[in-house]
């Protein structure tokens, strides 16, 4: 099982050079700053293997989507008959795109790797790459980079340290908690 999901980072450069530090003192820099334009995060990731695969593109489109998805299915897993993929129901991630990224042979038989499970509308925060995302944030994106060289050199090393260490989503949501918050999604009990 694979989750994926994806972001995009502003990329934010500084007008002026942040002050030296000093011993005990933290580092001064300007509130102003320079908007450079956008990088796109693709993060799958197996929850239970404690491992993750991060790409930083671009842009999100369809085609986008469906190269990171090629590079999961012949890359990442090329001895895995079949992939179950969680995600979200953004209008990217589907099928279709597999189809207009590539020929037909080759999107069919990326395809017929593929079961896909969407979260619930409303629900992506069922999705544990949206999980893995925010701790990327937090431990890795949260200064200002400025071009999408460094992010993507940044976020390989992340991506190395916390699969070097098997980092591992301890995932406490139970059917009994779905069942209570997602009452409207579920038939009631019989029984």
């Amino acid at each position: 099982m694979v989750c994926m999901d994806e972001a995009s980072k502003q990329l934010i450069g500084e007008v002026r050079e942040p002050l030296p530090t000093r011993p005990g003192r933290i580092q001064k820099y300007d509130s102003e700053y320079k908007r450079l334009g956008t990088a796109n995060i693709f993060m799958a990731v197996e929850p239970l293997a404690g491992q993750r695969t991060v790409r930083v593109t671009d842009r999100r489109t369809k085609l986008d989507w469906a190269e990171f998805i090629r590079h999961l299915l012949e890359d990442v897993y090329a001895d895995a008959d079949l992939v179950v993929l969680v995600m979200d129901n953004l209008n990217t991630h589907s099928i279709g795109s597999l189809y207009e990224a590539f020929e037909p042979d080759k999107a069919r038989s990326l395809a017929s790797r593929l079961e896909i499970h969407h979260t619930p509308k409303h629900g992506s925060w069922l999705n544990m790459a949206k999980t893995e995302l925010s701790i990327l944030c937090r431990q890795c994106l949260d200064r200002r980079i400025d071009c999408q060289e460094t992010m993507t050199h940044e976020v390989a090393a992340w991506e190395e340290e916390r699969n070097a260490n098997e980092s591992t989503i301890d995932w406490q949501f139970t059917t009994a908690d779905a069942r209570i918050k997602l009452k409207r999604l579920y038939p009631p009990n019989q029984g």
